[in-house]
């Protein structure tokens, strides 16, 4: 998510700092920002000169401090975890001026609860954007309990200059798209482990009965099985309600690292 992030705001002009806990992390992110403008010149949307302005205003940050410490605006795809995000806020909000925005791509965790890790929760907003960046129009701004006018504001205004579509959400588990989209996925796997269905007869059912693009179990696999199971227990735990308990297969499978393309091994497997 970072890496498209990077790429969607640098091919719109704007000078990126990408940091990540290690350099081959960037590296990697670079690399698929390359390869992915590489599909567009292909497609005819962009030229080999914006390619390479586009990798110019992309720069490495050695740490995250280095990084915010330079940002107008910082948007943070860390792993779905409240512990890592809330530290990492807490640190962004010593390090950045005080004017600057902290924005979140979290995909189900409260905007309230990262915000009150600093001292400037009316600068704190979910920027929820969809995967993969560069192609999803949609981007879910999420309202802390804290958060004022003014930042919602800006960052409405900085989504739509990405040439995205925002959508104002308030702050509750999931938001709106993980709390729609994650229970019907849960439930395919419910209906994997039963044995009601093969996954390529059940997403063969969704593609051709309903008309989606891809089946629900290949896009948990190509979401990340862990991150479907962060965002399931979020629901659980924030809502109460036990249709939105993670299905026992999925935990068994995430246990044994099976987390989809990423690892090579899902509900389907992958060479590459």
């Amino acid at each position: 998510m970072g890496n498209g992030i990077a790429h969607v705001f640098a091919q719109h002009g704007h000078n990126v700092l990408l940091s990540d806990v290690q350099q081959e992390f960037i590296d990697r992110g670079i690399k698929t920002i390359s390869g992915n403008l590489d599909r567009q010149i292909k497609k005819g949307t962009i030229g080999e000169e914006e390619k390479k302005a586009i990798l110019s205003r992309i720069v490495s940050a050695s740490t995250v401090e280095e990084a915010a410490r330079r940002c107008d605006f910082v948007i943070e795809a860390a792993t779905e975890n409240i512990e890592i995000k809330r530290a990492l806020f807490r640190n962004l909000d010593s390090w950045c001026r005080p004017d600057v925005i902290l924005a979140s791509n979290t995909s189900s965790i409260s905007l309230t609860e990262i915000g009150a890790a600093t001292k400037r929760g009316d600068r704190v907003i979910g920027m929820h954007f969809m995967n993969p960046v560069p192609v999803m129009k949609l981007v879910e701004i999420i309202r802390g309990h804290s958060t004022s006018d003014d930042t919602f504001s800006a960052t409405r205004d900085l989504a739509v200059n990405l040439d995205k579509v925002p959508v104002e959400v308030s702050d509750y588990p999931g938001f709106v798209s993980n709390r729609v989209l994650l229970p019907m996925l849960n439930e395919a796997m419910y209906c994997v482990m039963e044995g009601v269905a093969s996954p390529e007869d059940i997403d063969t059912v969704m593609k051709l009965g309903m008309n989606h693009p891809m089946g629900p179990l290949a896009l948990a696999d190509f979401i990340g099985l862990d991150v479907c199971l962060s965002i399931l227990n979020v629901l659980h735990d924030g809502l109460g309600d036990p249709k939105y308990r993670p299905c026992p297969l999925l935990k068994r499978m995430v246990a044994a690292g099976h987390l989809g393309r990423k690892s090579g091994q899902g509900f389907y497997h992958y060479t590459s």
